[in-house]
């Protein structure tokens, strides 16, 4: 088990109904924590449409995870 901060952004924020949330997680990649979220909050997106950053820093989603990690997720961007 790992301490992490979730960070969300556009409508993952309005689905979890807040900006960041600390946790404590049994995932080990990015993939496996945004799994677990979307359960909890009901994220429709999956990650092929969506991103990731973990510590400031794009990621890919099999990146690991570790304890005092911030792990931002980004659903997909509409455009016009």
């Amino acid at each position: 088990m790992v301490d992490v901060t979730a960070e969300y952004f556009a409508v993952f924020r309005e689905q979890a109904g807040c900006n960041s949330e600390a946790l404590t997680t049994a995932s080990s990649t990015a993939r496996e924590l945004f799994a677990e979220l979307a359960e909890r909050h009901g994220f429709l997106d999956t990650t092929a449409r969506c991103k990731v950053a973990i510590n400031g820093e794009m990621a890919d989603w099999e990146a690991r995870i570790s304890a005092g990690d911030v792990v931002l997720f980004f659903p997909p961007v509409a455009g016009g």
